[in-house]
């Protein structure tokens, strides 16, 4: 059993994953086979499904765990593919979502809707990969936020892209500093803004466009080394 699902059983909830991706048992009840008695028996499953994620967090906070695994099943996919990009994995990224999700479930009270929750979930999934790398790979190349940041950098990315060898690139952003690769995984493949960025990172939007004009540059020579 991965050391994500050993904390699951601790939290007291099976992930969606470990169920067969249903999300929920053959009856509709909740995942842990139980709700609290502050649940609301009125909303159906299918009114959750069709809720907004404020929606589901509020209704998880109030009893319907259910309303979790449903934000697991909207959400793990690019869970998932920001933790392989940044890794590089199969096993390390389907170890490092399972463990977004069980510390996601562990502090969704601490969610304050001040930013969506998909840029909560990145905040959490760059915070595990940026511990796991850590420990494989001290960060060495420190930044400069105010130097070389350049506003024309959507460009490049382009070219980047088109000539994209799936492993050679894989390989390339492994070797980017953390933060740089964060940055990058966050604006190429998940397509998120400079501010959603520094949201996600807890940076300026400066410290972003910096790193990311590092990261370009860096992937550039990588790709161009013998």
């Amino acid at each position: 059993m991965r050391a994500g699902a050993n904390a699951v059983a601790a939290a007291g909830w099976k992930s969606a994953w470990d169920l067969g991706m249903t999300g929920r048992d053959r009856t509709g009840s909740a995942v842990a086979g139980r709700t609290t008695d502050r649940a609301d028996p009125s909303v159906s499953v299918e009114s959750l499904e069709a809720a907004d994620d404020r929606a589901l967090v509020v209704a998880f906070l109030d009893g319907r765990r259910e309303a979790f695994d449903i934000i697991v099943e909207r959400h793990r996919r690019h869970v998932y593919q920001l933790c392989f990009r940044f890794m590089g994995s199969h096993e390390d990224a389907s170890d490092l979502a399972q463990d977004v999700f069980v510390r996601a479930f562990k502090g969704l009270r601490n969610f304050k809707n001040e930013s969506s929750l998909s840029t909560w979930l990145y905040r959490v999934a760059v915070n595990v990969c940026l511990n796991r790398r850590a420990l494989k790979r001290p960060e060495t190349e420190p930044l400069d936020p105010a130097q070389h940041v350049d506003t024309r950098l959507d460009s490049p990315l382009e070219h980047v892209l088109r000539e994209e060898k799936a492993l050679v690139v894989r390989d390339a952003i492994a070797r980017l500093p953390p933060k740089q690769r964060a940055t990058l995984v966050l604006r190429v493949y998940q397509e998120l803004s400079h501010e959603e960025i520094a949201d996600v990172l807890g940076s300026s939007v400066g410290a972003v466009k910096a790193n990311f004009f590092h990261a370009l540059g860096n992937l550039r020579r990588y790709l161009q080394s013998p």
